[in-house]
């Protein structure tokens, strides 16, 4: 399974969020999983295990997008209650099964050696920072079709999208009412006393 693993130093268990971090590549962050309650750790391991989880690249895109039983956003929370933790990434053991255990650092060269790209461009970014090959493949990838750019997005930027076009389309028709009202579908009935 994607994701888990625990400290080389006292075999604590950790997810990992990030396995790399924007102009720190040789540090991840992750979460113990101990100091989380019942219902949270259940919460997230629910996640970590859904084909969402299992199909992110790094785990912190799906649970940008999935909240606790609370309600809270889960990533919003663990930032904010102290469970992320900055490590290096040689002292996290992964353990994708019983069986197998790399180094977090290991994992990550042959992930950039995979894709032909160093282990700094593996660190997510804020949008600001793109290598050249990210800004070649996006190019590439995005293929207007009706005006429409079609650029791949993930699963939060492509509901981030949808809520701001949400917005923009309701402000347009409060505007275009406001200009010229809808016509009642209700007609009157005159009452008509006998």
């Amino acid at each position: 399974m994607k994701h888990v693993g625990k400290m080389k130093n006292n075999s604590a268990r950790v997810v990992v969020a990030y396995r790399t971090l924007p102009g720190d590549a040789h540090s991840a962050l992750v979460v113990g999983t101990q100091g989380l309650t019942d219902s949270y750790h259940d919460t997230l391991m629910t996640v970590i295990e859904s084909d969402s989880g299992q199909q992110a690249n790094e785990l912190a895109d799906a649970l940008a997008s999935r909240r606790f039983p609370d309600g809270s956003n889960m990533l919003a929370y663990l930032h904010s209650n102290g469970h992320l933790r900055k490590v290096p990434t040689n002292t996290v053991l992964m353990t994708p099964d019983t069986q197998t255990q790399i180094q977090l650092d290991k994992l990550n060269e042959l992930i950039a050696e995979q894709k032909g790209i160093t282990i700094e461009d593996l660190a997510v970014t804020d949008g600001t920072q793109e290598t050249k090959k990210d800004a070649a493949k996006k190019k590439a990838e995005s293929k207007p079709v009706d005006g429409i750019d079609t650029t791949v997005m993930t699963a939060a930027e492509m509901r981030s999208k949808a809520d701001a076009l949400y917005k923009e389309a309701s402000k347009l028709r409060k505007e275009a009412d406001d200009l010229d009202p809808p016509k009642s579908k209700i007609k009157k009935v005159a009452a008509t006393v006998e």
